[in-house]
């Protein structure tokens, strides 16, 4: 049975729409910040100033302005790091970075030390997983489940975090490679490199005389060391740019413990409000965006740059060299 609708429906008459001027529009796209053309032989930061003035492109510029702002200052810029940036090739622009006083100090995930170690031992890495998990011979590579049982043993005995003493073994074994390696490197310069292991998360976890205190312990240090470094990243009593943040390519570890040392710093009294934070991934994720961009820092102080490390760390380390120079 049929029944008649409850209401009765008729098309709007949209003559008696109220319009106003474009002239009186507020627009988000303007002729003005289109891209611009370069010639031959520009360099890098004309090369970034000639892009469009949007998300990215714009983006990416502030972060390059913040950490010249933040080093002509003399505050720290300190670089996290997720492995994937050693496995595509990019270590030689984080040491040069080092070496130029650009980078002060840089904080690991386990699978970053791991893939520079055997840089710098053998001068290959990464295997492909989808092969030897099949087998069960994925991670099980002798040289450096020893090399990490060594560090944590050395780390135990020398009262020193897991950064620390890697990078000291490589320089004692004379690593054929270590001149690529940015935990060498780093000890070589005096830089502090910190590295956060997730117990279980790392091929090395499975060696059977890996003692996991030692590991635990040195990894806590290095810890209460990055705490120290993030407590200098706001402006200096004088005031002006204070330091940066830049998380490159970990999803989940480095921002968790970058948001923990964050609320150290600030609970002993470190006033970070002039900190800038950058997040560089091929794609967003909710702990960057979460605990890198925007909970730690001041509004307009968080910035998202979203492509490939092989693309933008070399364009990124040339206009900060540039505008160095300015």
């Amino acid at each position: 049975m049929s029944r008649m609708s409850d209401f009765e429906f008729k098309p709007v008459d949209l003559s008696r729409l109220t319009t106003y001027s474009i002239s009186k529009r507020e627009h988000k796209v303007d002729l003005e910040r289109a891209a611009k053309l370069t010639d031959v032989g520009a360099t890098a930061v004309s090369l970034l100033d000639s892009m469009p003035d949007y998300l990215g492109a714009s983006s990416l510029r502030k972060v390059v302005d913040a950490v010249v702002a933040a080093r002509k200052n003399n505050r720290p810029v300190v670089m996290a790091m997720g492995a994937h940036v050693v496995k595509v090739g990019c270590a030689p622009l984080m040491i040069d970075m080092m070496e130029r006083g650009i980078v002060n100090a840089l904080a690991f995930n386990g699978a970053t030390a791991i893939h520079d170690v055997e840089m710098a031992t053998l001068g290959q890495t990464s295997e492909e997983v989808a092969d030897t998990i099949r087998d069960g011979s994925f991670g099980m590579v002798r040289e450096t489940m020893s090399f990490f049982v060594a560090v944590c043993d050395d780390a135990d005995r020398n009262d020193i975090g897991l950064g620390e003493a890697i990078g000291k073994k490589l320089l004692a074994d004379e690593a054929p490679y270590r001149g690529s390696s940015i935990l060498a490197s780093a000890r070589r310069l005096g830089v502090p490199v910190t590295v956060h292991v997730a117990l279980g998360t790392n091929t090395v976890h499975m060696a059977g005389d890996l003692d996991a205190g030692k590991l635990g312990a040195a990894s806590l240090l290095d810890f209460r060391l990055l705490c120290s470094i993030v407590a200098k990243l706001g402006a200096d009593a004088s005031g002006g740019a204070g330091g940066v943040w830049l998380n490159v390519g970990s999803a989940v570890i480095l921002p968790e413990v970058f948001l923990k040392a964050v609320s150290v710093a600030r609970n002993l009294g470190a006033n970070l409000d002039a900190m800038v934070a950058a997040n560089f991934d091929m794609q967003r994720h909710y702990r960057t965006t979460e605990n890198v961009i925007r909970r730690p820092v001041a509004s307009g102080h968080g910035h998202q740059v979203v492509g490939h490390h092989e693309i933008l760390l070399p364009l990124f380390r040339h206009a900060v060299i540039e505008k160095m120079a300015l």
